[in-house]
């Protein structure tokens, strides 16, 4: 059995992780600004610090899965808000990069978030790991983000960067968003539509990371997401035709820029990013069709 540092992991992907972690008899430790919330997001039996100095020197840590990040969505790209998304992933990974060069006994993995944002605006074109990014701000705030991360490969440790779409669960994020608008009828497309959305299932992200910690042999960049990326268009109808609703509305590309501002692109670009990495290596998805995996979830709500 392994001891995991997770940073992160009273989020919607880390306190999944966690539970499955522990569930399989592993050691677990989470990083983090509240300890006192850990045990009750994220199962019994999980050790919390605020701090890495309070890891011991003494402590074996074998995978560290730095997962910490302010949610990129949640408010308009202010100066001021754009400073948080940064420190939140390039200086916490950067302290976490430090941490591991001062360890006598270092991890052996280190796997560090990142998003399909690093390839900017993708239109139709079919993104894997070997693509080219378009220059905007996901792009600038993810490579700069990756770029801490893979300091520590430098160390002997081996390092896996993991580009996250939008993950689907019953527990929150994204489609939690949108339940209640769509079940109410209000749902519709954003803008064309047309702008492609890589999804992935929660179940498939946490087997994903588990399989990147345990595979000695992989290392690099991870697209995480479905093999099968859908429009917002084609998404917005597989939603409504399974909570049993019409799709009315669509939201204008306009009214989206006033409201929303830069942070309006999230919602208007997309990457048809596909996974090309993982299934080379032989990763499987349980989920890799949007019907399905909707289904799972909306039943488990």
């Amino acid at each position: 059995m392994k001891h995991y540092l997770i940073s992160g992991g009273t989020g919607l992907i880390g306190a999944a992780l966690c539970q499955q972690l522990i569930a399989a008899g592993h050691e677990v430790t989470v990083l983090s600004r509240r300890p006192s919330t850990v045990e009750d997001k994220c199962g019994v039996g999980i050790k919390a610090v605020q701090s890495l100095t309070d890891i011991t020197p003494d402590t074996t840590i074998d995978i560290v899965i730095n997962l910490a990040g302010e949610p990129i969505a949640n408010a308009r790209w202010t100066d001021k808000r754009k400073k948080l998304l940064e420190s939140s992933r390039i200086e916490l990974t950067a302290e976490i990069v430090d941490w591991i060069s001062s360890r006598k006994q270092k991890p052996e993995c280190l796997i560090s978030g990142s998003a399909v944002g690093w390839y900017g605006d993708g239109g139709d074109q079919v993104l894997t790991e070997q693509s080219t990014s378009s220059y905007e701000y996901t792009h600038r705030l993810c490579d700069a983000w990756e770029k801490e991360a893979l300091l520590a490969a430098e160390m002997g440790v081996r390092v896996c960067i993991v580009r996250t779409g939008l993950v689907l669960s019953s527990s929150g994020g994204v489609l939690q968003k949108m339940l209640l608008p769509f079940k109410l009828g209000l749902g519709g497309n954003l803008g064309s539509g047309e702008q492609y959305m890589p999804w992935i299932h929660i179940l498939d992200m946490i087997r994903l990371l588990y399989f990147l910690a345990t595979n000695k042999r992989v290392n690099g960049v991870f697209n995480a997401c479905s093999p099968n990326p859908v429009t917002n268009q084609e998404f917005t109808l597989e939603l409504t035709l399974q909570l049993h609703r019409y799709s009315l509305f669509s939201v204008p590309a306009r009214a989206l820029k006033i409201v929303l501002g830069e942070m309006s692109r999230l919602l208007l670009t997309g990457q048809r990013a596909l996974p090309q990495r993982a299934i080379e290596n032989g990763f499987s998805f349980t989920y890799p069709e949007l019907k399905p995996a909707l289904k799972n979830i909306l039943d488990n709500e």
